[in-house]
Order: C-alpha cells, then sequence, then structure tokens
C-alpha cells in the first residue's frame, strides 16, 4: 500500500501545479485582452497616428503615408494596438508569472527576483520611450534629408509598423543590460570584476550593435551604442550591490591561477 501511495503523493502536487499554471495564464490573457480588446476596437487609428507621428513631422508638407495592400489600412492599425495592448499588459502577466514562482523560491531568491521583475519592466518601457521621443525622430529626420532630389517619401504604413516595432524591440532590450548582467553574476557565470576587465570588448560591442539595429547614419549608431556602454556599467554597480560575495570569488579564483602556475 504504501508503494501504491508514494506516486499518488508526488503526482497530486504537479497536478495541483499545472491547475495553478492554467489559471495564472487565463488570467494574463485575460488582462491583455481587456487592454488591447478597446484599443483594437475603438483606439486603433488614434494609437497609429500617434506612433506615425515621428515620421509625418518629417514629411514635406502635403506628402503622406501610404498603403500599398489592399487590406492593409484596416490590418495595420489593428496589428499595433494588439501589440501595444500587450506592452501596456506586460505588468501584470509578470505579476502573474511572479505569483506562480514565488512559492517555490527561497526568501533570498524573491528578495533578488521582485525587484529584478520591476526593473526589467521599467528599463523595457523606458527604451521605448527612448526610441520613440529621440531616436525615430533622428532617423527619420535622417531618412527624408537623404533622399534625392525630385524623391517624395511616402512610407508604406504596413512597412514602416515593421520598422518601428524592430527599433523598438532593440532599444528595448538593450536597455535589459542591467538585469541581464545581475542575473549572470547571480548564476555564477561571471563576475564584475570579469565584467569591468572587459570593458574595451563590449565598449567595441555596443557600437556593432548600433550599426546592425539602426540605420547607417552616426547619431542613430551612438543613440544606441551609448546607453548600451552606460547601461553596462550600471549593471556592474547593481550586480556588486544586488550579489555580495563576488569579491571573494575573484579572490579564490585568482589563487588558483597562481596556484596551478
Amino acid at each position: 500500500m504504501s508503494d501504491t501511495g508514494a506516486p499518488q503523493d508526488t503526482e497530486q502536487p504537479l497536478i495541483a501545479h499545472l491547475l495553478e499554471l492554467r489559471q495564472r495564464l487565463l488570467y494574463a490573457v485575460i488582462g491583455v485582452m481587456v487592454i488591447a480588446l478597446p484599443l483594437m476596437v475603438i483606439w486603433a487609428k488614434d494609437v497609429y497616428a500617434l506612433l506615425a507621428k515621428p515620421m509625418l513631422d518629417n514629411l514635406a508638407p502635403g506628402v503622406t503615408m501610404i498603403a500599398t495592400e489592399v487590406a492593409s489600412p484596416f490590418f495595420t492599425p489593428i496589428k499595433f494596438a494588439g501589440v501595444l495592448g500587450l506592452i501596456l499588459a506586460m505588468p501584470w502577466v509578470l505579476w502573474q508569472i511572479w505569483a506562480f514562482v514565488a512559492p517555490g523560491l527561497y526568501k533570498s531568491e524573491r528578495r533578488l527576483v521582485a525587484p529584478l521583475m520591476a526593473s526589467s519592466t521599467l528599463l523595457f518601457y523606458a527604451g521605448i520611450a527612448f526610441a520613440y521621443f529621440l531616436v525615430l525622430p533622428t532617423v527619420f529626420h535622417f531618412t527624408v534629408g537623404v533622399a534625392p532630389e525630385g524623391v517624395a517619401v511616402t512610407p508604406d504604413i504596413s512597412k514602416y509598423l515593421d520598422f518601428v516595432l524592430t527599433i523598438f524591440v532593440a532599444f528595448g532590450l538593450a536597455f535589459e543590460t542591467p538585469v541581464a548582467l545581475v542575473l549572470l553574476v547571480k548564476t555564477g557565470f561571471v563576475t564584475p570584476k570579469q565584467l569591468t576587465d572587459n570593458r574595451e570588448y563590449v565598449f567595441v560591442g555596443a557600437f556593432v550593435i548600433g550599426a546592425v539595429f539602426t540605420p547607417p547614419d552616426v547619431v542613430s549608431q551612438l543613440m544606441l551604442a551609448i546607453p548600451v556602454y552606460l547601461l553596462f556599467e550600471v549593471g556592474i554597480i547593481a550586480a556588486r550591490w544586488m550579489v555580495p560575495g563576488t569579491e571573494a570569488v575573484d579572490a579564490q579564483r585568482e589563487a588558483q591561477e597562481k596556484a596551478g602556475e
């Protein structure tokens, strides 16, 4: 009887976890739909007009954006409204994830994960805001300004949306650099000292990222590369503060290297 009872004792918690996971996923989807549906049904055109403003402000007088596909005037604003709803609902989605994993974490882990989730959300929003208010106007001013004489810049609304979302994702993820560094240090993959010793490689890498994800002008590349490197420095400071004891790890590694010599 004891042998047959053991699997039931192990299966029951698994079933309970799966039910809890389903419930949290359902709550997350409902939260996204509560925000996304009104945007898609009522304010889709308005939010797309807001998204298009950085481009429209840089077009020549009387020039507008165009739609080269039959259904794009309808689907493109709705697509952006849905993406915007997901972005705005991200704190609620992350809260559901936190509520699911928190009971299985140690107290020290909860103290670390909670601020990381909050800061990652704020940093992602900060990256998008930085891209919208500073980067996009600069990029579009450059692209319109370099157009040959007699060429009217009339962007397609669908391709414009794809371009802007790519920029948003690039800057949103780039602004997650401090959180990524803290996690790397916490897992023992690197130490703050190792990160500091490799500053020059990160500096070059930041400009490579800027060259890949921005148009080929120096200003927009700098607007991504400089924040990435500064956030790298912030991540080192945050890792030293949130993950104590890394100095002892560095000292132990140095001792082992000297002993190996």
